[in-house]
């Protein structure tokens, strides 16, 4: 008589509150990521936004940045756990590599909410910005969402590079696509070519979507095609390289 051991896939490819919950306690821990991501933008605003003199556009602005960090660093600590062997721990279970992105993306978004909402604090009992309610609201909220794709990226990098290099090569290259996808300068100080390029940086769409209720005028869709567009490309590269990663046990 012979038995055969079938291992049960459960719900959603094992997504479930229980390892979101421990995700969160993990991530919290780290409290270098958590200074980083809220220090860091909080001081550009208050050193920036006087400078400029348009202090609702770089608030906006830095809370994309900081939230951008904030999701970024929470998805590249995958670094850290495949040193420490997590990733072949995880090979044996049935948590699927999508369900585990998304599991990161989900508990991304409560450092994400911190890191924009300290930016925002800080601005408005300063005085710094100044805006309508609404506005306050929808961009915080579109800062905050639209960061996800940044998650997405940080897993992907994290399974390429080990995890002493990776939190550098992160910080330079959000430092570029910040540049390039004008949320540092302005779109206009552009070139018409570099303004063409510009457009087709993961940093470019949420750039736009964000600033959209401060600068009003015609709705550009692309913003809304070039951000799903590099949640596909970051989300299939850290799937790909989960599943690679993972197989080798």
């Amino acid at each position: 008589m012979s038995t055969t051991l079938d291992r049960r896939v459960p719900p959603l490819g094992g997504f479930n509150a229980t390892v979101i919950s421990l995700e969160i306690r993990r991530m919290l821990r780290n409290r270098r990521t958590l200074m980083l991501s809220m220090v860091i933008p909080t001081v550009f605003f208050l050193a920036f936004g006087s400078i400029t003199g348009d202090g609702a556009s770089t608030l906006v602005s830095m809370a994309v940045y900081g939230a951008v960090l904030a999701t970024t660093s929470g998805g590249a600590t995958v670094s850290i756990e495949r040193a420490a062997g997590w990733s072949r721990q995880l090979r044996t279970t049935p948590l699927a590599p999508p369900a585990y992105i998304a599991v990161k993306m989900a508990t991304s978004l409560v450092l994400s909410a911190a890191a924009v909402g300290v930016v925002y604090l800080v601005a408005a009992a300063t005085g710094k910005a100044t805006m309508p309610v609404w506005t306050w609201i929808v961009t915080g909220v579109a800062a905050w969402l639209g960061s996800l794709l940044f998650t997405a990226f940080g897993l992907f990098v994290g399974y390429l590079m080990p995890s002493e290099n990776v939190m550098q090569v992160i910080g330079f290259v959000l430092m570029l696509f910040s540049f390039a996808g004008g949320l540092f300068l302005p779109l206009t100080l552009f070139s018409p070519a570099l303004r063409t390029a510009a457009a087709f940086t993961p940093m470019w769409g949420l750039n736009g979507l964000v600033h959209y209720p401060l600068t009003g005028g015609s709705f550009d869709w692309f913003w809304v095609l070039n951000l799903a567009a590099w949640l596909v490309v970051f989300t299939a590269g850290a799937a790909w390289r989960f599943s690679r990663d993972t197989a080798r046990v």
